[in-house]
């Protein structure tokens, strides 16, 4: 829905753009917030563990669970019912990621950013827990040795892409040198 949607209102964008613009606006972390948005996570039903370990406001399963209504409205609406809930909901975060294509690409941000401020590249560590159809993928961004963020998420894309926006939160507030000037950058 979002791609026929980008794809008749925008025939101006190239192939790649329009693709760079869906990823960002059906990603885990859009369809999280959207969801988190909305309550959603209060209104899941999780096992003991889960709910005490925070998971009513993980990215993962508000997303999965937003997937889930949406689904829920297309077997019992149609798909016109379900497209205006999709279109309603991720409105305003299409109009954002079509204004501004590739600005979900943290990973890329974070290397532009890394490679004007410090000396060294990110360096990203994956590992994955689960079995094969339920797997999770989690990811350590570091530079020099130092973790500066973490994600996770249902494919090594997803937990890299996390990783990389908690990275760039994380630079967004503390000083360090900028190796070019030898100044400090905010």
């Amino acid at each position: 829905m979002v791609t026929d949607y980008l794809f008749t209102t925008h025939p101006e964008m190239s192939e790649g753009l329009l693709a760079k613009v869906r990823s960002a606006v059906v990603s885990e972390p859009t369809l999280a917030k959207i969801a988190g948005d909305l309550g959603v996570g209060e209104a899941v039903r999780l096992g003991k563990g889960e709910d005490a370990s925070g998971g009513r406001s993980k990215a993962s399963i508000l997303s999965d669970a937003l997937e889930a209504i949406i689904g829920a409205v297309y077997v019992d609406g149609g798909i016109d019912a379900a497209r205006e809930v999709v279109l309603g909901l991720f409105g305003a975060s299409i109009a954002a990621a079509a204004e501004e294509p590739g600005d979900g690409d943290f990973k890329s941000q974070l290397q532009e950013l890394t490679a004007r401020r410090f000396s060294a590249a990110p360096v990203y560590e994956l590992g994955a827990e689960g079995p094969d159809h339920e797997k999770r993928f989690s990811a350590r961004v570091s530079i020099d040795g130092n973790v500066i963020g973490e994600g996770e998420g249902r494919s090594k894309k997803v937990a890299e892409q996390a990783a990389a926006q908690a990275a760039l939160d994380y630079l967004s507030t503390v000083s360090v040198p900028n190796h070019e000037s030898g100044q400090h950058d905010a």
